[in-house]
């Protein structure tokens, strides 16, 4: 896309995860991207429920059918709704150009990678790139920030925001471009508020649900794994629940179409709820995570979508235990789809005792893996579309990364070398080996771009920021127990396996197996 038009800016730790171990020798090998990863250990024998959320997790949306739909309605809800420029209505949508785990700071209009440490590596206003002497000058040598919830930074930490995040750059160079085109003044965080708005309204007013629930195949990935997946944890005997913040007619459409069903509208069709004992919708995750929160947990009528314990929509004084009353009828003919509540109400319903003995599955990382992680303690699985082409391109660059690492480690044994000469004061030596030292820091640091360019030209590795492991990277092995490329394929795995981390090795460890390899 040519960024020049006026209608159209923009274009087109030293600790090592373990892969899950193989079942049986007799077990065919797992393709490398659909294995699981591990960073704690956890023996599944000892999980007693499973759940899922649905959005991006069971239902892999098409990052181009479906955020190309969100953008195009946010567009017309700007220019509709909010009386932004006309122009707007003949811009596209690159699927390709954001990626995960970047930080908008709105105050400024740049988009930030970080690394583990919070420093920005690569940052771009609008879509220029900002030189090293900028982010020097805006960012300098200090954390950006020691909490991300401060009102001047927004999170792409969810394949969700990929659409609202090229449309914020794309209205960042268009601001500077055209400042007359807007009716009134407007800043850069003015211009991301109204992008929120203009998505959550997509949301509310129910155009983007509508769209998906007429042709569910051009937005959602079919994966026929999942039932097998499902089934199988169903015949081991252990519980199986949905939380999604999805309403119960979107998510029957949705679960009917990935679970196989033919009839994907057909509102009197829910064969896909023998594969769960619970489902939570309307849960307003990440709250329903917090023992504290007091939501009202309605029981949802599956056959006109209406909630049971309401007056005319009003919540009903819940006189009694109603866990009680709904965990203790007959299995077989038990409610078990729900609206609202919180975790509190969750237990009962699934007859499990400690927090430990469940394993939740999502895809975003701060809504569904470090609050039910950090809050209540769960075992946690984080799902990673992206992790798929990420480990096939680093098994295919494996000698650039050792190259890429031989570079630094050259690097560093020369600096060494000079500090020795300088405190020996033998100086002659030191013009010729600075100018080799500046020679091979500069191969480096061209190598090391060169391999980043080639996972994403913009932003490079998803997992690193330079050599470091990325902010993304670093809250997925804090939080996530698993991670993996689709939720199916913890079916690939038996149902009783032992994930097993490699070794932590603290770098003065790796140091010492250095210097023994080379020997």
């Amino acid at each position: 896309m040519d960024k020049s038009s006026m209608d159209s800016p923009g274009s087109k730790s030293a600790k090592r995860p373990c892969i899950s171990p193989s079942s049986p020798d007799t077990a065919p090998k797992t393709s490398i991207g659909n294995q699981i990863f591990c960073n704690r250990p956890l023996y599944m024998k000892s999980i007693k429920a499973v759940g899922f959320d649905m959005d991006y997790t069971l239902a892999q949306y098409k990052v181009d059918t479906f955020e190309s739909l969100v953008y195009q309605q946010t567009v017309q809800n700007l220019v509709c709704k909010y009386n932004y420029p006309s122009e707007l209505l003949s811009w596209v949508f690159d699927s390709d150009y954001m990626v995960r785990g970047l930080v908008i700071d709105k105050k400024e209009g740049n988009i930030l990678k970080m690394d583990c440490y919070k420093y920005v590596k690569v940052a771009y206003h609008g879509f220029k790139e900002l030189s090293k002497e900028e982010k020097l000058l805006i960012y300098g040598n200090t954390l950006v920030s020691t909490s991300y919830d401060q009102p001047e930074y927004a999170l792409i930490d969810t394949l969700f925001s990929l659409a609202e995040a090229y449309l914020f750059a794309q209205l960042v160079e268009f601001k500077d471009k055209y400042p007359g085109k807007f009716l009134k003044p407007v800043d850069y965080a003015c211009l991301y508020k109204d992008v929120r708005k203009a998505v959550d309204l997509c949301h509310r007013d129910g155009t983007l649900k509508q769209k998906v629930a007429e042709d569910p195949k051009r937005y959602i990935n079919e994966d026929k794994s999942i039932v097998p997946m499902l089934k199988g944890l169903r015949e081991s005997n252990r519980a199986t629940f949905m939380v999604t913040n999805s309403l119960w007619d979107y998510t029957c459409v949705v679960m009917n179409f990935i679970c196989g069903s033919s009839a994907v509208n057909d509102g009197t069709k829910f064969d896909w709820l023998q594969y769960f004992d619970v489902v939570i919708t309307g849960s307003a995750k990440p709250n329903f995570f917090k023992e504290d929160n007091h939501a009202n947990l309605f029981e949802v009528e599956p056959e006109s979508g209406m909630l049971i314990n309401t007056n005319d929509g009003s919540p009903l004084l819940q006189v009694g235990n109603i866990i009680a009353r709904v965990s203790t009828k007959d299995k077989s003919s038990a409610r078990k789809v729900f609206q609202g509540g919180n975790v509190v109400h969750l237990y009962p319903l699934l007859e499990i005792e400690a927090s430990s003995q469940v394993l939740y599955v999502g895809d975003h990382i701060y809504g569904d893996i470090l609050s039910s992680k950090k809050t209540l303690g769960w075992r946690t699985m984080l799902v990673i579309p992206e992790l798929d082409r990420e480990v096939q391109l680093l098994r295919k660059l494996k000698k650039n990364c050792e190259n890429v690492r031989s570079l630094r480690s050259g690097c560093i044994a020369l600096e060494d070398r000079l500090h020795c000469l300088n405190t020996n004061q033998k100086s002659n030596h030191d013009e010729n080996l600075k100018h080799e030292r500046d020679k091979m820091r500069l191969n480096y640091q061209t190598s090391l771009s060169e391999l980043h360019k080639q996972f994403h030209p913009k932003w490079g590795q998803l997992m690193k920021a330079g050599y470091q492991n990325s902010r993304f990277a670093h809250q997925v092995e804090r939080y996530a127990c698993l991670y993996t490329s689709q939720v199916s394929n913890l079916g690939l795995s038996s149902q009783n396996q032992y994930y097993r981390p490699n070794e932590d090795s603290m770098q003065h460890e790796y140091a010492i197996m250095d210097k023994v390899d080379a020997n």
